[in-house]
């Protein structure tokens, strides 16, 4: 794949910046600055070097997401539950701002007056990163390609290849 940004203005390197985000030719041509965004957004995605470079745009975008998600699994495996601990003992709810709940699933504050709380499962989070670098059978790689599969259905990526 022959991406050749230098080819690209600014304004059509915001244009596919824009589309990568929203999916939307028309849109994102208009907030481009383009003069008649429903037409001049089609146009533009009629190029093999928009395409390509929004192509290169949105794996970009998985790559991060795909690190995004084997970080949040590491914070549900390995963060500690220290700040859930602390708010059951406090007697102010005014800490509650300087809490870390990632690790919280559910909070309940019951009749009795008492409090439970409820965390994710560590070990579901431990076997969801043993799946995630496992090679060729990523869920990350899955979770992408049906993301992309959906939106090149949808129409919204008939260039995005």
């Amino acid at each position: 794949m022959n991406i050749n940004r230098k080819n690209l203005t600014a304004k059509e390197k915001l244009f596919c910046v824009l589309f990568a985000q929203n999916g939307s030719a028309e849109r994102s041509a208009r907030f481009a600055g383009y003069s008649s965004p429903q037409k001049d957004g089609f146009v533009l995605l009629s190029r093999e070097d928009i395409g390509n470079y929004i192509d290169s745009i949105c794996n970009q975008n998985l790559q991060y997401l795909s690190k995004q998600v084997i970080a949040g699994y590491e914070r549900l495996a390995f963060g500690s539950i220290a700040d859930a601990v602390k708010l059951i003992f406090s007697e102010s709810p005014d800490e509650l701002g300087e809490c870390d709940l990632f690790n919280v699933s559910e909070i309940k504050h019951l009749k009795n007056g008492s409090v439970e709380i409820k965390f994710f499962d560590r070990m579901k989070a431990l076997e969801k990163l043993e799946t995630l670098g496992t090679p060729n059978q990523s869920a990350v790689s899955g979770f992408v390609n049906a993301i992309t599969e959906g939106f090149k259905n949808s129409g919204g990526g008939s260039n995005v290849k």
